[in-house]
């Protein structure tokens, strides 16, 4: 079941989701707009070979941080975070998508999944379109829809991404 506004409100205000800082102008009709955080990470080109589970990835990643706007180079790959942070409770999962005005603008982000019991800011993969972009920080820039598992999940998130705060670079 896919919550409504409503629901959402409902489990905002029981503090079964968490999701701070909250302002009202993130509810929509059926999910949350979440903001662009100030952080970014442009995966570098290279033609060093990475061993998948064994490299330190950060060679691979240009980043920094922009209070204002984030300048994002055209055709390129980002990973970006959202100004909120989530507490998701045990029978909450979320689906997470580009708001359409960014992918109707040539912006791409493959399938994003938030678990139940996941807690952190959220780091997306951003493919941005064939022109340089500039993005006022604090833009409201990914949808969530919220939807309801049959029964609530026994194995929890606990994985490597727990409590992340800002761009989180892959880990092993």
């Amino acid at each position: 079941m896919i919550l409504s506004d409503f629901d959402i409100r409902a489990y905002l205000s029981s503090g079964r989701l968490v999701i701070t800082p909250f302002t009202e102008e993130i509810v929509r009709e059926n999910g949350l707009d979440l903001r662009l955080g100030e952080g970014y990470c442009l995966v570098n080109e290279s033609s060093k070979v990475l061993i998948v589970g064994e490299d330190d990835v950060s060679g691979y990643y240009s980043c920094g941080k922009s209070e204002d706007y984030l300048y994002l180079k055209p055709s390129s790959h980002y990973l970006l975070h959202t100004v909120e942070y989530v507490r998701m409770p045990p029978e909450l999962m979320g689906f997470v998508e580009l708001r359409s005005t960014f992918a109707r603008l040539g912006f791409l982000m493959p399938p994003t999944i938030i678990d139940a019991g996941f807690e952190g800011q959220l780091t997306v993969e951003v493919r941005t379109p064939p022109y340089p972009t500039k993005i006022r920080t604090g833009t409201r820039f990914l949808h969530v829809v919220f939807a309801k598992v049959s029964t609530p999940a026994i194995n929890l998130y606990k994985g490597k991404y727990q409590g992340q705060r800002g761009v989180t670079l892959p880990r092993w």
